[in-house]
C-alpha cells in the first residue's frame, strides 16, 4: 500500500473517531441553533460597526466604547451557550487529535521512530528558538 492510500485510510480511521463523531455532532448542534446563530451574527455586525467607527478620523469614542460594551456582553452570552459550550469542547478535542497525528508525521519525516515519538513536543515554525529537530 502506498502512502496516499495509508493516508486515505487514516482519514477514515479519523472519521470513525469518537472525537470526530462528537465535533461534528456539536458543529451540527450549533449551526441548527438558531438563537445562538442570530447572537453570532449581531456579534460580527457590531464588531464591524466598532471597527468602522475605530477607523474613524473623527472617532466619537462614546460610541466606540458602547459598542465595545455591546459588542462583549454578546461574545459573552455567545460563550455561554450550552451548544457553543459543546462545540468548543469538541473542537479542542479534535484539535488535539490533529496535532497529535501532525506530530507524529512530521517527526517521523525528520527520521524519528513512528512508535516513540514524543506526543508533547510541538514545533513553533520559528528555527531560531530551536535546538535543532528531534
Amino acid at each position: 500500500m502506498d502512502v496516499i492510500q495509508l493516508t486515505r485510510e487514516l482519514g477514515k480511521a479519523i472519521q470513525a473517531d469518537e472525537r470526530y463523531s462528537n465535533y461534528v455532532r456539536a458543529r451540527v448542534a450549533n449551526d441548527n441553533d438558531t438563537e445562538l446563530q442570530s447572537l453570532i451574527d449581531q456579534f460580527n455586525k457590531g464588531r464591524t460597526l466598532l471597527n468602522n467607527e475605530v477607523s474613524k478620523a473623527s472617532r466619537d469614542e462614546e460610541k466606540i466604547e458602547s459598542l465595545k460594551n455591546s459588542v462583549g456582553e454578546l461574545y459573552s452570552t455567545i460563550m455561554k451557550n450550552e451548544h457553543m459550550t459543546a462545540y468548543n469542547d469538541a473542537k479542542s478535542e479534535m484539535d488535539d487529535l490533529l496535532r497529535q497525528i501532525t506530530t507524529i508525521i512530521s517527526m517521523s519525516a525528520n527520521g524519528e521512530d513512528p512508535e516513540t515519538c514524543d506526543m508533547n513536543y510541538s514545533c513553533t515554525g520559528n528555527c531560531a528558538s530551536c535546538g535543532g529537530c528531534h
